[in-house]
């Protein structure tokens, strides 16, 4: 018996694949919702039948942030080879930018949050779940991405769980003032990164400050003493995105801080300063109406959405520059 397929049939069935793809391509971009923290943590403690300690709140917040990054519509799509994964790039962006900010939290909780002085010993289920999210952000098999940062958040539950025995002595979290300079430092680092990438979506000439203010400073090979710096058109999008990714993830990160950190940031009449970079982050994850990332001159007739990021950015940073300072001083 021979079946006889049209070629309008044929055709209906490719456009039909095609447009299937795009809605789905077209839902899976859209960006997670804003996380409730304290509602987070209440749910958590509840189903665990515990009272949150200190230490609790930002290792829930960590938690839930690296299990929305896996899953959210679509999952973890950074690591995909099919379609319509493999023809998107502003949702692996955003990915990219909440890893980032996860990896620096999970460092610090290993390195300081967790540890009393530099000579104690390192929490068993954080230096296991800290190197996982090391794993190559878009490798899909032996070890896939999703795989590794599992076995992370499964860590995580472990010494969340410890954090709360009190006959269990093994975990512990100290919301110090100098701890919380360390992971301030780390976080400042990268949102000066962005801010200079994303600045650089106009184009402009940088004077070499490298070796500024040490008179015998070295560098391993010399650099010109100006430079052109300049986004490439092809590349903003997936800057803004990883940056948009960022500043959600430390969002959701300094709300945990705030809670957690509460007597540190209150002794310093500091939790004001802490509100306001939250406000200047809540800032940058307004819904952009625009279908595309725009990349206008800085006066220009067009939008240069990457300049508004970058402002926001910008005041973040220099807050959190100004809350470091504030929590260094006796």
């Amino acid at each position: 018996m021979s079946v006889n397929i049209s070629t309008k049939t044929v055709i209906s069935a490719i456009f039909a694949f095609f447009l299937a793809m795009y809605l789905l391509g077209v839902y899976w971009s859209f960006e997670p919702a804003e996380l409730d923290i304290r509602a987070e943590v209440t749910a958590a403690a509840n189903a665990d039948g515990v009272a949150p300690v200190v230490g609790y709140t930002t290792t829930t917040a960590l938690i839930r942030v690296t299990e929305t990054l896996l899953n959210k519509p679509g999952g973890y799509l950074s690591n995909d080879a099919l379609p319509p994964s493999v023809f998107l790039d502003n949702i692996p962006s955003w990915e990219f930018g909440v890893l980032e900010m996860v990896r620096g939290m999970a460092l610090v909780m290993r390195q300081d949050f967790s540890r009393s002085q530099s000579q104690s010993a390192e929490n068993n289920n954080l230096k296991i779940a800290q190197p996982q999210f090391n794993i190559d952000h878009t490798s899909w098999v032996m070890p896939s991405a999703e795989g590794a940062y599992q076995k992370a958040i499964n860590e995580l539950y472990q010494y969340r769980t410890a954090l709360t025995q009190v006959n269990n002595q093994s975990a512990q979290f100290y919301a110090r003032a100098d701890n919380l300079r360390a992971w301030i430092q780390e976080v400042t680092k990268r949102l000066g990164s962005y801010s200079q990438r994303l600045s650089a979506s106009v184009g402009r000439e940088q004077m070499n400050i490298e070796l500024a203010g040490d008179s015998v400073a070295q560098q391993s090979t010399s650099s010109a003493n100006s430079m052109q710096l300049k986004t490439s058109w092809w590349q903003i999008d997936n800057e803004f995105y990883e940056a948009r990714g960022a500043c959600w993830a430390l969002l959701h990160f300094l709300k945990a801080i705030e809670i957690d950190f509460n007597d540190v940031l209150a002794k310093k009449n500091a939790k004001v300063s802490v509100q306001q970079i939250m406000r200047e982050l809540e800032a940058s994850q307004e819904p952009i109406w625009s279908p595309m990332v725009l990349n206008g001159d800085g006066f220009g007739m067009l939008a240069n959405h990457s300049l508004v990021m970058a402002n926001y950015i910008s005041r973040a940073n220099a807050a959190l520059i100004d809350l470091n300072d504030l929590l260094s001083q006796g």
